[in-house]
């Protein structure tokens, strides 16, 4: 017979505040269609230990975002064939998409284009170029207050 062991029988000796901080098997969708900065801050979050799936443009990250049910979403304001704006309102639309928390990036920094970025939908609003501490506080802040665990439906979320 196997006995399995819980975290506090085994040798371990985290604190088990430490697994909260572990961003293991969280999926983020990136929506970016410059690919420098694509693989850039993929590469980044990836060895933060995120998993990143990748959208090139509004409409792709519109249907890989109800495809795949990230955890979170990166959203690029400056997209072909669909904008962000645009994807974030149809997202948030959604009631299978619309509590998926989304950070729109940008290389505008006017105040006008958070507040327009804000009224599509977006939870939070960052500026290229990215500022890789500041971006994962504000990605850590909404995965906490929007819950880390599985989103139901997701097939690449799984129980730990």
């Amino acid at each position: 017979m196997k006995k399995e062991m819980s975290c506090e029988q085994s040798s371990l000796s985290l604190p088990q505040s430490a697994f909260l901080a572990i961003p293991m098997f969280t999926t983020i969708l990136l929506v970016e269609d410059n690919e420098l900065n694509r693989d850039m801050l993929s590469r980044r979050l990836e060895r933060k230990g995120y998993v990143i799936k990748m959208a090139v443009d509004g409409a792709q990250g519109v249907s890989m975002a109800t495809e795949l049910r990230p955890a979170l979403i990166l959203m690029d304001l400056s997209l072909p064939v669909m904008d962000g704006w645009e994807a974030t309102r149809r997202l948030k639309g959604n009631p299978e998409t619309a509590a998926i928390p989304i950070i729109a990036l940008t290389a505008h920094a006017r105040a006008e284009d958070e507040k327009t970025a804000r009224d599509a939908g977006a939870n939070d609003f960052d500026t290229k170029p990215i500022d890789l501490n500041r971006l994962v506080g504000k990605i850590e802040h909404l995965l906490t207050t929007h819950g880390t665990g599985p989103i139901p439906g997701n097939p690449q979320s799984t129980e730990p």
